[in-house]
């Protein structure tokens, strides 16, 4: 659905991306991780027809980004970082224009309010909502026209985690459908309960690039805590996966009925970025 080969990008001296490359099946969420600065918002730019690149190959659905065809942005549906809707006029107002502009069933608008919870918000002013209403009107406009890839750049930064949860669930629910999206984020949890691959942005380069959960797999230590009831207090024990010792004490642990949980000692993504950046995640 997405192919990026080789892209680069600069903003006078500065190198924005580096020569990128990385593809997104179709039916994928695909999760851009990385701190501000790191090339995540002008790739979305470059893929959304926003901003030109200054060499490599950028398709989607086989089609060239770079000649900026209609028929690209006629399979897109874009929710940008900033809210760019017009506050004085309704958010049903906001929508119906944006129908007229494209051509999309009117009858879309009340369907997707509905989805996000919405309904009774449909005739009051843009300007009287909060940022988490404002994001949920973004993503209904991004529906409108049926895209088959969806575009999120940080689409629930700063939003209660009410919201963010509203967010999430229609975006998982419309994945299911059969819709692809690609998100940036800097939230690492966000990326690793929605995505199946995310890559690691780091000064406009990729430096590491997998599934949420192979990541974790392959830079974990092999260790595990397991929590213990000894009678007096729950006391939590980290041990080696690996090696006779801790099979011994689990199994004594575990006959003499004191084991209460046991889980693996995974890193978290954000763990994993510093590893393999050597800077924090901010």
């Amino acid at each position: 659905m997405i192919e990026v080969n080789s892209l680069l990008k600069s903003y006078g001296d500065k190198k924005a991306l580096n020569g990128i490359s990385f593809h997104v099946r179709e039916g994928e969420i695909f999760g851009f991780l990385g701190p501000n600065g790191a090339g995540k918002t002008t790739t979305l730019r470059i893929l959304t027809g926003q901003l030109k690149a200054d060499s490599g190959e950028a398709r989607i659905m086989d089609l060239d980004v770079m000649k900026g065809t209609r028929e690209v942005h006629s399979h897109i549906g874009v929710v940008p970082e900033e809210t760019n809707l017009y506050e004085r006029l309704t958010i049903g107002q906001n929508l119906d224009l944006f129908c007229r502009l494209y051509g999309c069933d009117i009858r879309q608008t009340d369907y997707y309010l509905k989805r996000i919870g919405m309904s009774e918000e449909k005739n009051t002013q843009v300007k009287k909502l909060s940022k988490g209403m404002k994001q949920k009107v973004l993503l209904v406009r991004a529906l409108l026209h049926s895209p088959k890839i969806l575009f999120l750049d940080e689409p629930t930064s700063g939003l209660d985690p009410a919201s963010a949860d509203t967010i999430h669930r229609v975006l998982k629910e419309l994945n299911e459908q059969g819709i692809t999206i690609l998100l940036t984020s800097h939230n690492m949890e966000e990326v690793d309960k929605l995505c199946n691959r995310v890559a690691f942005l780091n000064q406009g380069e990729i430096v590491e690039m997998g599934s949420p959960e192979a990541l974790k797999l392959n830079y974990s230590k092999r260790r595990m805590k397991v929590l213990i009831d000894d009678g007096h207090e729950l006391v939590s024990r980290e041990l080696d996966m690996d090696g006779e010792e801790s099979a011994r004490l689990v199994s004594e642990w575990m006959t003499e009925g004191k084991v209460r949980s046991v889980h693996s000692c995974e890193p978290t993504l954000a763990e994993i970025f510093v590893k393999v950046t050597g800077r924090d995640f901010v």
